[in-house]
């Protein structure tokens, strides 16, 4: 098979899940919500480009748990498992083997900080799950790290196309200290949401709640409401 046809293959594979999850798509707070706070011209969404609470900056400021950890692109691996019919554990080169996608998005941070329009390079997180063809029952995604970060999210969140595993951003290799050599990018989501160091994906039939969810923040995290903490 070429790589062409593989990568038809995949979108198909990505196609087919989307339309499963369509609906639940579109209920997204993201996509729904019909009052949206926020100041600024509206993004691509349709959202208010500043959500509220928030300031812009064109610095990108680290935050992380305190331990960098430090994997070469030959050495990284993300395994998708949980709820799947095909498990798949995909290296450097077989992230490459799926499609590569440019996309500018924002980055909204808890702590109150929001960048805009970075560029990004990286695959859809939803090919590679389309990869795994997780099972009906299959409604959440957990994500674990290589330095023992974990969050989560409703699997219809992680099919959106600029949801990515990125591996560039701003036209340069995505830097250790922000989730290289691979993140991941939740755009209609506060940042936390997006694991840097991606290690691993388990597909989920209940939800289970990650670090920070755990600890308080918000289980659903969207920033147009401000929605930084549990209430």
């Amino acid at each position: 098979m070429s790589e062409h046809e593989k990568q038809e293959r995949v979108v198909q594979a990505r196609m087919k899940l989307r339309q499963r999850f369509f609906d639940r798509i579109g209920q997204t707070p993201s996509l729904a919500d019909t009052s949206p706070q926020g100041e600024g011209d509206a993004n691509r969404h349709g959202m208010p480009r500043l959500p509220p609470g928030q300031y812009e900056t064109k610095k990108w400021p680290v935050l992380d748990l305190g331990v960098k950890p430090e994997i070469s692109r030959d050495t990284w691996q993300l395994e998708i498992k949980g709820v799947c019919e095909q498990p798949v554990v995909l290296n450097w080169n077989g992230l490459l083997e799926l499609e590569v996608v440019d996309d500018v998005s924002d980055f909204h941070c808890v702590t109150t900080w929001s960048r805009f329009d970075v560029q990004w390079r990286g695959v859809r997180l939803a090919d590679a799950l389309a990869l795994a063809e997780p099972k009906s029952s299959g409604r959440f995604l957990f994500f674990s790290s290589y330095d023992g970060y974990t969050t989560n999210i409703p699997i219809e969140e992680g099919l959106k196309d600029d949801v990515l595993l990125v591996f560039e951003a701003d036209g340069e290799p995505l830097p250790r200290d922000h989730g290289g050599p691979v993140r991941v990018i939740t755009p209609q989501l506060y940042a936390w949401k997006g694991a840097k160091w991606v290690k691993s994906i388990e597909i989920m039939t209940q939800d289970r709640r990650g670090f920070w969810e755990e600890r308080g923040y918000s289980n659903s995290a969207y920033p147009w409401r401000e929605d930084r903490y549990d209430r």
